[in-house]
């Protein structure tokens, strides 16, 4: 098996897979990889920074079709750099931000708006 990255899903799906995700979550936070298994340091500084102040969140892996997922995350956020943190359908930030927030101390405050 072969990963191509230049087969994604159609970018109308992918839209509305994030739609979705940040509706129906109270704190969505779209990596690159899985918890289990982060595919990139930012992603894994976020996921880090979330999961010491959340028990509850969701996590979406744009990997499958990352250029779309850039595209349906820049209509929600202005932003299509990855990863980005949803909470109450409000966009909060990439990993920079969220440490900002966790070193002003509230982060905590922030994710459970």
């Amino acid at each position: 098996m072969t990963f191509n990255p230049n087969e994604g899903l159609p970018q109308d799906e992918v839209t509305e897979r994030v739609e979705e995700a940040i509706e129906n979550n109270e704190v969505v936070l779209f990596m690159k990889g899985t918890p289990m298994m982060p595919q990139c340091g930012y992603s894994d500084k976020a996921l880090t920074l979330i999961e010491q102040r959340r028990e509850e969140y969701e996590t979406v892996d744009v990997l499958e079709s990352l250029d779309e997922f850039r595209s349906a995350l820049s209509e929600h956020s202005g932003r299509e750099t990855i990863p980005q943190t949803f909470v109450d359908g409000e966009f909060v930030g990439g990993s920079d931000i969220l440490e900002q927030h966790a070193e002003r101390d509230d982060l905590g405050d922030k994710l459970n708006a």
